[in-house]
This record gives structure tokens, C-alpha cells and sequence, in this order.
């Protein structure tokens, strides 16, 4: 890799559209470029940076290198923000975008913008795709893996093309003008073994490490929505409580205030006592109080949208943005406006101050970078709205949702790592058809097993809750405990919505589990093209093997004479020895086994 590179600049001057192409230093009429590449034993690194002589109208930047794809290969691609969906293509496999027939969803539910089908195309071409900061190229346990130091200046958009024989990596900022040294690309190139590639990435990026510790806990939204009160919380506080272990985190989500964006505004025929006393509550029943925030949005019915029409971001035209089809309609605030920042800073300080919450949940950020500046990219301005959030909270914890993951990375404590799951396990056929950033359980799993390379590297993996009960859900038991099973081997935030009043001693003792400290350590995770995933993990000294199949059809592992017992999470019983080392998997079935 970057051994035969070519970068491409395509700029407009006074009006004049010029490319240039090079792959070392350079120096024309209208800028410089620095290219720096470094090579030591563990990796290769390349700087870009473009240094016009007078303003420039950036089109594109991108490096083109060829790359020889096995057939037999796998490419891990990182989708837009938390809900994009996330997972390992073979090579002769096709990445999806928005089909023609939902053209008038765009303009009636805005669902192109969840993700980033208004700024980059998709190809629908089988061995085609694209993913954001981070990805890699696998063949069996060799992992060789590409990823940007940094989105500050413009996501960075990595494209396979499995056919050609190529990649190229491609900056996000297309209409940016540059009068300045702009550095485009900062990237690292990483061969050897899963661990070490992403040890070696993270390391180069000079991250904190995580201070936070892995936690369980409850959020209302998975099971009431925005019908919660009260009376609701304080039922679901006092049962969770009788778990053998003191849950983490107790989280309040949508719902409290009296509209999205008027975050002050509290429903009182809700929560006659207001949010100070829940979170008083909270605490007194030692747990840490959570809050659910969508800070850089309001809806349509909101007094921010009706009062403050200077604080919503507008495009050309002069129309606010939509960030969704959400509550009464969802629209994205300007984060440049002086009172804006004034306004939100305030209600972390009332929140996290006045009210004593030690977490905030921060949702659809995404909506913050939903248009780009002419003197800012869509990555510039994530990544600064990032840190403008880091700063609201001081040290409390922030748990992150619907964010681009990059500029996230090292500014939250935890993050949402995969969609939202839904009460079913993947919808009906048309919404599985549509958006990546749909809500679907089968998908939840798959980005969860996806990113799992995060945790405890960038932050904490909030895999999205798991579900036990009886009632207002769809799953089936070997779905839910399928769900359990990945959040619990992937996941440090361990979050559950039922009311646990229904719990019998086995969802119990399966609950409980998450409130122990026992580290698991994931060895190697393989996925087949029948849909199987193969995990294999040690916990508390045991080598195991957990068996995946998100899937819908049946499924059939051979595994060898190294199968042992099995083990059933909330089961006191013992399963006999799998002697033959064949198991049987039904759909959506996760099955874990001792190996001997």
C-alpha cells in the first residue's frame, strides 16, 4: 500500500476547473503540495498537505492505488455514524444505497438524511464500496488495515473497488475554499493481526484511554418511548434494584420534556416534581442518573423552532434543514450561532449542575454537520461540535448516539456502536429494503460483532440494549437471548428497558451477569457466507466458543472434536458434551460451548 499512489487535486480557480495529479512533493502555479511518508516495521504512514498560493475552490482530493483483492477476502466497512450499517463484505458482494422507489420518502420522511446518500454515491455494483475513517482488508487472520489520524479537516471516505483493483481514499470537501495550508489527509497503513493493526492505529492517534469503566444498567426508551411519567420511572427504579448487584447507570430517555429542543421545558402533568427530584432519587438508590438530550436539533412543535427561527441552520435558499422525519419534524440547529452555544451550554449546566445528572445520552448528532461551509467541511464541523460537547460536560459521562464515529472518537465516554434495535427481529421486507440506518435487531447485532475493534480503544461500546420480557415484544427467546448474548460478549454498557417486576429467577440470574467484573477477551471472530459468525473468547480462564446466526435458515457447524458442553446463560442444568462436534443452529440462534 501507497507504493505505486497517485493523488488527484481537482480545484477551481476564478471560475477555471484544473487536476493536477502527483505523488510526491510538488509545486505549480497556484500551490505546493507536502507529501510526507513514513515506513517503519509496524506500519506506514502518509501526510498531505496543499498549500494554495491564492484562494482555491476545492472539488476533489483524493489517492488512487491499486491493491490486488483475493477472491477469498473479506473488507470491513465502516458505515457514516452509529446507525449506518457495519459489516465485513466479501469481495464480490454489493453495498446497497437508496433505491429509486424511495425517491418521495426523501422528500416527504427526509430520510436521505440519516446518512450520507446527499453527499456521496453509491454505486450498487457488486465488489464496490465505501466506508468512513477507518477500514480494513482481510484474508483469514491477516488483517491489513487503512485509517485516518484524524477528520478534523473533512471525513475521510475510503473506496474499494474489488473488480478494478483499486483504492482510493477520498476527502470530504467539495465547495471548501482554502486560502491556507490545508492538510488533507493524515492516514496509516497497518499489516499483522487483528489486535495488533488496531493496537498499532489507536496508538498513533494518541487517544486517552478510556477512564470510564464498563457498566449495566436501564433506559426507558425500548419499552415506553415517550410514554413515560413519573410514576413509571420510580415503579422500574425500585425493581430494578433487586438485582444481586447495584445496576450503573439509571437512564431517562425521550419523553420528560415538553417538546425536542426545549430541553428546560418539563412535561409537568409528566413529572409534577420536575427532573432534579428524579435524579435525587436515582442517586439515593445508588445508581448514576441519566438523561436523554438531542442537542443540536428541535422539532417543528418546539418554542426553539416557532421563537428562535435565527438559531435553526438554513441552506442557499434560506430554508432550515431538516435532520429527519422524527417527532413533528426534526431540524438541525447552527452550531456557529453565538446563542445557540449560550443555549446549549446552559442546559448542560442546569442538568449536569442544577439537577445532578451524572450522564448525559447525546442523540442524532449527526444533524450538526448536515450542511457544510465554505470554509468548513462536513468533518471539521462534527469534529468541533464534538469538542464544543466535551466541553458542556466537564467530567460527567456522556454516552454518544447517531454520531459520524471518528470525530467521536476520544471526545465520549461511551458510544453507541450500531443501530437502534426494534421490538421484532428485522422489520418487514419493504424497511429492510430501504435506509442503512434503519431500525432492526438482526442489524444491531451485526454492527455490534462489527466494531467490536472499538471498545475500549475509542470508548466504551454501547451495543443498544437487551430484552427479556413477555410482554410488548416480538422477539422470540432464542431471539432475545441471541440479542443477550451479543451485547453481553461485545458490549461494555449493558443497558436493559423491561421492567424487571416480570422477571422469573432465570431472566434474573441472566441479568446479573452484567453486573459482574469478569473481563472477556475476544480471540478471534469469523464470519462465513451462510451468515454464521464463529467467536472465540476466554472468560474466567475458559476457552469458549459462541456460535452466531443472525440469520433466518438453519445452520449446521462442524466443529471438531474440541466441542465440549454447552453452556446456557441462566441455567443451572448440564448439557451433555457435543461429542461428534456437530451443532445445529436455528435462525437467530447463538449457541456457546466449553471447548475441551
Amino acid at each position: 500500500m501507497f507504493d505505486d499512489l497517485v493523488i488527484l487535486f481537482t480545484y477551481s480557480k476564478n471560475g477555471d476547473v484544473k487536476e493536477v495529479s502527483f505523488w510526491e512533493n510538488y509545486s505549480g502555479s497556484d500551490f505546493k503540495a507536502d507529501v510526507l511518508f513514513e515506513a517503519n516495521s509496524v506500519s506506514k504512514r502518509l501526510k498531505l498537505t496543499l498549500t494554495p498560493f491564492e484562494e482555491l475552490r476545492t472539488i476533489d482530493i483524493r489517492i488512487c492505488c491499486s491493491y490486488k483483492f483475493d477472491q477469498t477476502g473479506k473488507v470491513l466497512i465502516n458505515g457514516y455514524q452509529s446507525w449506518s450499517s457495519t459489516h465485513e463484505y466479501f469481495t464480490n458482494e454489493k453495498m446497497k444505497g437508496l433505491p429509486s422507489f424511495a425517491a418521495p420518502l426523501k422528500k416527504t420522511h427526509k430520510i436521505d438524511k440519516y446518512g450520507d446518500y446527499t453527499f456521496h454515491k453509491y454505486s450498487n455494483k457488486k465488489g464496490c464500496f465505501h466506508g468512513y475513517t477507518y477500514g480494513y482488508i482481510r484474508n483469514g487472520q491477516h488483517f491489513s488495515l487503512l485509517g485516518s489520524l484524524t477528520e478534523k479537516n473533512g471525513f475521510t471516505i475510503i473506496e474499494y473497488n474489488t473488480s478494478e483493483s483499486r483504492i482510493s481514499i477520498v476527502k470530504e470537501c467539495e465547495e471548501l475554499f482554502i486560502s491556507t495550508p490545508y492538510e488533507a489527509f493524515d492516514m496509516i497503513w497497518a499489516e499483522g493481526s487483528e489486535a495488533f493493526v488496531f493496537n498499532t492505529y489507536f496508538n498513533a492517534m494518541h487517544l486517552p484511554a478510556p477512564t470510564c469503566k464498563p457498566m449495566n444498567g436501564w433506559t426507558s426508551w425500548y419499552n415506553y418511548y415517550q410514554k413515560i411519567n413519573e410514576a413509571i420511572i420510580l415503579n422500574n427504579l425500585e425493581n430494578i434494584q433487586k438485582a444481586d448487584h447495584t445496576p450503573g447507570i439509571f437512564q431517562i430517555d425521550d419523553g420528560f420534556q415538553t417538546a425536542v429542543g426545549d430541553w428546560l421545558s418539563i412535561n409537568a402533568d409528566k413529572f409534577p416534581n420536575g427532573m432534579k427530584y428524579m435524579a435525587d432519587r436515582i442517586k439515593a438508590a445508588g445508581l448514576k442518573a441519566g438523561l436523554w438530550l438531542a442537542p443540536f436539533v428541535c422539532e417543528k412543535h418546539s418554542l426553539i423552532y416557532r421563537e428562535k427561527k435565527e438559531w435553526l441552520l438554513k441552506d442557499s435558499k434560506g430554508a432550515p434543514v431538516a435532520a429527519g422525519c422524527n417527532w413533528s419534524g426534526s431540524y438541525a440547529l447552527d452550531i456557529y450561532n453565538d446563542e445557540v452555544r449560550a443555549y446549549i451550554r446552559h442546559v448542560f449546566s442546569v442538568v449536569l449542575g442544577e439537577w445532578g445528572y451524572d450522564l448525559v445520552k447525546l442523540d442524532f448528532l449527526y444533524a450538526a454537520c448536515l450542511l457544510p461551509r465554505s470554509d468548513k467541511t462536513r468533518g471539521s464541523i462534527m469534529t468541533e461540535a464534538m469538542q464544543f460537547l466535551r466541553e458542556c460536560a466537564g467530567d460527567k459521562l456522556i454516552l454518544g448516539c447517531g454520531v459520524p464515529l471518528g470525530p467521536s472518537f476520544g471526545l465520549v465516554d461511551y458510544c453507541r456502536i450500531g443501530c437502534d434495535i426494534g421490538l421484532d427481529w428485522d422489520a418487514n421486507a419493504f424497511m429492510r429494503l430501504l435506509i442503512r440506518e434503519r431500525v432492526s435487531t438482526r442489524n444491531a447485532i451485526n454492527d455490534t460483532i462489527a466494531r467490536r475493534q472499538l471498545n475500549g480503544r475509542a470508548f466504551l461500546n454501547d451495543p443498544d440494549v437487551f430484552l427479556m420480557r413477555d410482554s410488548n415484544l416480538k422477539l422470540s427467546e432464542i431471539q432475545k437471548r441471541t440479542l443477550f448474548i451479543v451485547n453481553y460478549l461485545f458490549g461494555s454498557l449493558l443497558f436493559t428497558s423491561d421492567n424487571t417486576a416480570g422477571y422469573n429467577d432465570v431472566k434474573w440470574a441472566i441479568f446479573n451477569m452484567t453486573g459482574r467484573t469478569v473481563p472477556r477477551a475476544i480471540s478471534k471472530v469469523e464470519q462465513y457466507r451462510n451468515g454464521l459468525v464463529e467467536v472465540f473468547y476466554i472468560e474466567e480462564g475458559e476457552n469458549l466458543l459462541a456460535l452466531i446466526n443472525p440469520g433466518k435458515r438453519k445452520l449446521k457447524y462442524i466443529g471438531g472434536p474440541a466441542l465440549g458442553r454447552e453452556i446456557i446463560y441462566g441455567s443451572s442444568s448440564n448439557p451433555p458434551t457435543q461429542r461428534n462436534g456437530i451443532v445445529e443452529l436455528k435462525a437467530c440462534e447463538a449457541r456457546l460451548f466449553r471447548l475441551t
